[in-house]
């Protein structure tokens, strides 16, 4: 089956755009950030759309007032800055103040990752998942195509809550050719092993498939996972699936030790009780101003196909060892 890959921000402005002809309680907000789609909700909704310029921390501001009068916000900015240029106000404004008023605001950020490849590590965003988990009362969405992204927004307009999505600025392949992701588990099994899944969100689960592929074409078979709800999956299902496996090897296009996918997943396999050996991929610590493809700069900085598989190999090699002893 074949789908065509579109870009996740044009589907997710698309929905949005779409949705404002039936609820009046959606705004958008923009900080000077722009596409095709965004025109049409400018152009169509101008009493719900306004652009703040080059000002994220007004952006948050206005997205909290305009929540507590009871709007469906959706605030539009680049991945680091609607993030990190603006933390202060997101505590403050949102997590803080939604401990005490109902509120729904969904921060867009576009360019996840290294998506912005020629940008360099100004517009690059390797943080975003470590600061935005460590707010209470914050969801952080991280879909690996636009087939998530889509579904992921009639959570967003269905109830309260704060949620930042992570975007990759860059069209990636469909993963979700045969049947959707289910969104209240907050991640999918793709394929399943009885020794070492690679647990990966966004843009990494593609890398995910192609060290599976690879790995598979030399005799080892392994799971892969998506987990594109990084706060708030079950528990309850994700421990059932990993009680199955040996170990683990985590995926994220963020740095590795840092508070991210891999430090998230460390603290639940605690919780949980779990007797599972763990690696992680993740961007070695560190900011390069060299540019190049993303796969280029990935293979640098320690997460690409081949570098992950230098790390991988040996660590499946040990497990499945140790389990035949």
């Amino acid at each position: 089956m074949s789908i065509k890959p579109l870009p996740m921000r044009d589907v997710f402005l698309e929905k949005i755009w779409r949705e404002m002809s039936v609820d009046s309680l959606i705004f958008f907000v923009s900080a000077d950030f722009g596409s095709p789609v965004l025109d049409k909700i400018r152009e169509d909704f101008p009493d719900r759309f306004i652009n703040v310029g080059i000002a994220e921390q007004n952006l948050i501001n206005i997205s909290a007032g305009l929540a507590i009068e009871g709007y469906k916000v959706f605030a539009y900015a680049i991945a680091p800055f609607i993030t990190m240029r603006c933390f202060e106000q997101i505590r403050v404004s949102l997590a803080l103040l939604s401990e005490v008023r109902p509120m729904n605001v969904n921060l867009i950020g576009v360019g996840a990752g290294y998506s912005y490849v020629v940008s360099g590590p100004t517009h690059q965003c390797y943080e975003d998942i470590t600061i935005m988990r460590a707010l209470p009362n914050f969801q952080v969405l991280s879909p690996a195509d636009h087939i998530t992204t889509s579904f992921l927004f009639n959570s967003c307009v269905a109830a309260n809550g704060l949620r930042y999505l992570r975007l990759d600025a860059q069209v990636q392949p469909a993963v979700y050719l045969l049947k959707p992701p289910v969104i209240s588990d907050g991640f999918h099994v793709h394929n399943k092993s009885n020794s070492v899944c690679l647990i990966a969100t966004g843009f990494m689960v593609h890398t995910a498939f192609k060290i599976e592929k690879e790995m598979s074409s030399n005799g080892i078979k392994l799971g892969v996972i998506d987990i594109f709800n990084i706060t708030n999956f079950s528990k309850k299902n994700l421990k059932k699936i990993l009680s199955q496996y040996s170990a683990i090897v985590t995926l994220e296009e963020g740095f590795r030790g840092r508070g991210g996918l891999d430090s998230m997943l460390f603290e639940f396999i605690s919780e949980s009780k779990l007797d599972l050996k763990t690696l992680s991929i993740g961007v070695d610590p560190g900011y390069s101003f060299e540019l190049g493809s993303r796969d280029e700069l990935h293979e640098k900085v320690g997460i690409g196909v081949q570098s992950s598989l230098k790390k991988i190999q040996p660590f499946v090699q040990t497990v499945m060892n140790k389990i035949k002893e």
